[in-house]
């Protein structure tokens, strides 16, 4: 019998493409209602704004490939999309789950050189309440 895996179109760039599912954003939503990477967007002046979702969409796209200057992985699995408007410097914390989703957990404006231990902290936090109520199929 012949091993039909064998003929399978593995190199074939264009069967590759059409289906390689894309990244699915979503954001984080405490307990309370709360969506603090949404609201934190939202208060954005609109330039910025529009330079995060642009990043946000290159993010969808490349997921876990996308590097500096766009992307940053900080520690212990949380990473940072960059945005930088004039001498504006805003950062949005994310992780990756399960199903290419990317969780966009908090935003903050950058005022000094390295990224305030506490937005980490809070994206740690944030990302345990999101992988916990997975876990109990909660709604998130």
């Amino acid at each position: 019998m012949i091993d039909n895996m064998a003929y399978m179109p593995y190199n074939d760039s264009e069967h590759v493409r059409k289906t390689m599912d894309r990244f699915v954003i979503e954001f984080y939503e405490s307990g309370n209602g709360d969506v603090p990477a949404e609201e934190f967007l939202l208060n954005l002046d609109i330039k910025m704004r529009a330079k995060i979702l642009g990043i946000m969409g290159i993010l969808q796209e490349k997921g876990n490939q996308l590097r500096e200057p766009y992307s940053k992985h900080l520690e212990d699995g949380i990473f940072e999309i960059r945005g930088k408007v004039g001498t504006d410097i805003s950062r949005v914390l994310y992780f990756f789950y399960y199903d290419g989703k990317i969780i966009f957990t908090n935003g903050f404006v950058k005022k000094t050189q390295k990224t305030p231990k506490s937005e980490i902290d809070k994206a740690k936090v944030y990302r345990k309440e999101y992988i916990e109520r997975c876990e109990k199929n909660e709604k998130v």
